[in-house]
This record gives C-alpha cells, sequence and structure tokens, in this order.
C-alpha cells in the first residue's frame, strides 16, 4: 500500500479525562479506522508529577495500550523548551528525561517535542539559546537511545504577532544536521510550517523539501497559512475566515500536499500521523483516505 521506508498512517488520540478512565474507550475509537499507529498525547495524561513518573497513572496507560493491532508514538510536554532561560534549562530536561521513559515503556517508536521558542531578541542572543539547545537535545538524544525512542523536534510557529522567534524549517533541518545524533530528527509539522512561511514570508516548497530528510514523524493537518488577525466567538468564525492553527483536515486548506509529495525526500521509516481537531472528528475517514493517498506517494531517500 505505501512505498518501502514508510512506517504508516497514524492519528493522534483524543485528550482523555484525567484518571484515564476513558482512554480505552478512545483507543477502541481509533482501532476500528484500521490506522497503523496512534499518537498517545501524554502531554495531558498526569503521567509525570515534579519530574517524576507517577507509576500507578503509567500502569493505567500500559494496560490500555496492551494487545492492541497499531504501534505508538507520544507527544510529550508542549512547554519544555530549551530555548528558556539557562537557569530552568535542567528543569526542562528532567522533565523530558521522565517522559521519554513514559515513551519507552509504553513501546512508542517516536517521541515528539516542540523545537525552541523565545521573544524576539538579538542575533546573538538568539544563536546562544540555539547552541544551548543542540547541546540538551544531544544529551537527550542519549536518553531516547536508551529508551528505543526517536526523539523527533518539531517546527512551530510563533505568536503570528511578531514578538516569539521560532525556527524555519530550514534552520531545524541545520540544526538536526550539527547535532548529528542516530536517535535526533525532526517532526515536520506542514501547517506550522506553513504559518510560520505565511507570517515572515519564504518560498514554502523549498523550506519543507529542506527539512523532509530529517524528518521521521510528520504532523498532517491543514491551514491557510494566515495568522490570528483578530478574535473570533464560535469556533466556526474561525473557520469561515480560515485563521490560525486551524488543524482541519487534510485538503480543506490551502497546503500544496500534492506539490509536497513530489518535491519531497522523506527518511526511512517516516510515519504520516493525522492531528485532527477534536471538532472535526466527523471528517475523520476523508482526512485519513487522503492521508493515505498522500503516504502512497511519498518520496523516500535521494
Amino acid at each position: 500500500m505505501y512505498p518501502k521506508g514508510v512506517r504508516g498512517v497514524g492519528i493522534t488520540a483524543g485528550q482523555p479525562a484525567s484518571d484515564l478512565s476513558d482512554l480505552p474507550a478512545l483507543l477502541d475509537r481509533v482501532e476500528r479506522l484500521g490506522v497503523d499507529s496512534v499518537e498517545l498525547p501524554t502531554c495531558a495524561m498526569d503521567l509525570v508529577v515534579g519530574g517524576r513518573i507517577r507509576r500507578p497513572h503509567l500502569d493505567l496507560l500500559k494496560r490500555a495500550c496492551a494487545g492492541r493491532p497499531f504501534g505508538y508514538s507520544v507527544h510529550g510536554p508542549l512547554v519544555i523548551n530549551f530555548f528558556d532561560d539557562p537557569a530552568r534549562l535542567p528543569r526542562h530536561f528532567e522533565v523530558l528525561k521522565a517522559s521519554l521513559e513514559v515513551a519507552g515503556e509504553v513501546g512508542a517508536a517516536h517521541y515528539v517535542m516542540h523545537s525552541g521558542v523565545m521573544p524576539v531578541q538579538p542575533a546573538e542572543v538568539i544563536e546562544a539559546a540555539y547552541a544551548r539547545q543542540r547541546e540538551w537535545l544531544s544529551k537527550a538524544g542519549d536518553v531516547a537511545r536508551d529508551c528505543g525512542v526517536l526523539l523527533c523536534v518539531e517546527t512551530m510557529f510563533g505568536d503570528h504577532k511578531g514578538r516569539t522567534h521560532a525556527s524555519l524549517p530550514s534552520r531545524l533541518a541545520r540544526e538536526i544536521e550539527a547535532i548529528d545524533h542516530s536517535h535526533v530528527w525532526a517532526t515536520l509539522d506542514f501547517s506550522h510550517a506553513f504559518l510560520r512561511l505565511g507570517y515572515v514570508g519564504g518560498e514554502y516548497l523549498a523550506e519543507i523539501a529542506a527539512l523532509a530528510p530529517f524528518a521521521k514523524h510528520l504532523h498532517m493537518h491543514d491551514s491557510f497559512g494566515l495568522a490570528d488577525a483578530f478574535e473570533t466567538v464560535f469556533a466556526s468564525e474561525k473557520l469561515a475566515f480560515g485563521h490560525g492553527d486551524l488543524h482541519l483536515p487534510v485538503g480543506w486548506g490551502a497546503i500544496p500536499w500534492q506539490a509536497l509529495m513530489e518535491r519531497c525526500n522523506f527518511p526511512d521509516g517516516v510515519l504520516f500521523n493525522i492531528e485532527l481537531n477534536p471538532r472535526l472528528w466527523y471528517a475523520v475517514d476523508e482526512c485519513l483516505a487522503a492521508t493515505r493517498a498522500l503516504a502512497a506517494e511519498a518520496r523516500i531517500g535521494a
């Protein structure tokens, strides 16, 4: 169905209740879709408390996941940020280490974390932050290797108001290449990159093509690359204007998917993971079919 080297198509599971009581039902719902993998939002599961794994909760997670006909990836805490103040970076690393260990225990192939974001600063301050991030991601790669997980660093888009620095895809590619660690790769979020390029300008296809060879993990959802220009009242109004990080079904927005598949070369083992807005789950079958069609056209290697 897919070219050799494509791990398959997955989807992010819904956010469970804090006691994880509805997690088995959420996984049952996903299982009916026949996906190859499920991304677990462990960022919202109370699995790490004060930098330490909460074992009773992890046991609940492992029981819910056991015996399923699909593999797993994990999305850890969103706010882990190696662009933060140097004094806080050991704390970020402590939470990341515990989160990677959780991913390893559930048998996840990939662990997704966000790339660094910070207030816009002079160039030398930003470059110092990149140097710190490379150092800590290299250490995290060692932990990921010990856990049997690939650490996949995700493209971000900033705050839509020009106050936040986030890496362009090509810059993240250079950072991953410089780290040069067997267990540190990228998560290419096509919509995040579309939003970032839509704000700062640049050649979207060229930027994505630069990161694609380092991206073992892909986040599949659509948007129009438009900033949140003003507040809306209803979620449907945001859809009407096409503003922001909408997490639309693939094909509903303006991302040039076909051109991307023709331009990009992905690494062996790439996973296409759908991140669908929970409000739009009624379109999950349509989104899954579109994503599977794209995965079937993916080019692996040079």
